[in-house]
């Protein structure tokens, strides 16, 4: 199976000692391909660089919502610069996030909707970022919708209301490891199997949301892991696992514009 991690933090400092295995243990997992996904103008850097550097990866700019009180016109104009390299494939993590409020939600707003036409004039794909926004982010999208979406809801953990409005934009739906947490997971698996194949992608989030039973022996997720996550998706979904590898892989490509 070629598996494709359409989201990781590969830049992460917690990588720094031992990148090269981690990577070692991706390709022996079948992960082919990985998005380095960048949140502010210094892990952006890194992503790029990483990108690269490792053969089968490729970058995202972007600030995302925890950042926001940070972002300046200059930040913007740095990334936009930034994504003129062959390694940027697409704009994010961007986004509102309500829920820890680590930036107002003023200039949360402000920056997204800056980042949503950037994106859209770069002519590049979008990653986003949602969190107990209380439809908020819907309405944002919706202002931006008429425009064209081409994008992923990363981490997708959202409602089924959350999700119809995401396929009537268009959108991917990015699944991480919480499908396969026995209770986190509940809701999750029951709405994967309402996802067409096409708009499904896969994503670890490393070193964020290590899946089942990785998790039981280490805090740290990492992009191997996404095998794991492809193949419960596969077994929820009732699919042939190296089918909905492919079907997946297809998709990510689509999404950001590599050859299959």
């Amino acid at each position: 199976m070629r598996i494709f991690d359409s989201h990781c933090h590969l830049d992460d400092p917690c990588y720094d000692h031992d990148r090269q295995e981690v990577l070692q243990r991706a390709r022996e997992a079948g992960v082919a391909a990985m998005m380095i996904v960048g949140t502010d103008r210094s892990s952006s850097d890194k992503a790029v660089r990483l990108a690269a550097e490792v053969k089968g990866c490729c970058a995202s700019v972007g600030v995302h919502p925890h950042d926001a009180r940070d972002c300046t016109d200059s930040v913007i104009a740095g990334l936009r610069k930034l994504a003129l390299t062959d390694e940027v494939r697409a704009w994010g993590e961007i986004g509102l996030d309500f829920n820890r409020m680590y930036s107002p939600q003023a200039d949360q707003e402000r920056w997204f909707v800056r980042q949503l036409e950037v994106a859209r004039e770069m002519n590049l794909a979008l990653i986003f970022h949602e969190r107990d926004s209380n439809g908020r982010f819907i309405e944002l999208l919706s202002a931006h919708a008429e425009a064209g979406l081409r994008g992923v809801i990363h981490c997708f953990s959202g409602s089924h209301e959350e999700l119809a409005r995401y396929l009537d934009f268009g959108l991917y739906v990015g699944i991480t490891g919480i499908l396969t947490m026995k209770q986190r997971g509940a809701a999750l698996r029951d709405m994967v199997t309402i996802i067409p194949a096409e708009r499904l992608l896969v994503e670890t989030d490393s070193p964020y949301l290590t899946p089942a039973p990785e998790k039981n022996h280490t805090r740290r997720n990492e992009p191997a892991f996404v095998r794991t996550v492809l193949l419960k998706l596969a077994e929820v979904r009732k699919e042939n696992p190296a089918v909905l590898a492919e079907t997946i892989w297809n998709n990510t490509c689509r999404l950001y514009g590599l050859k299959t």
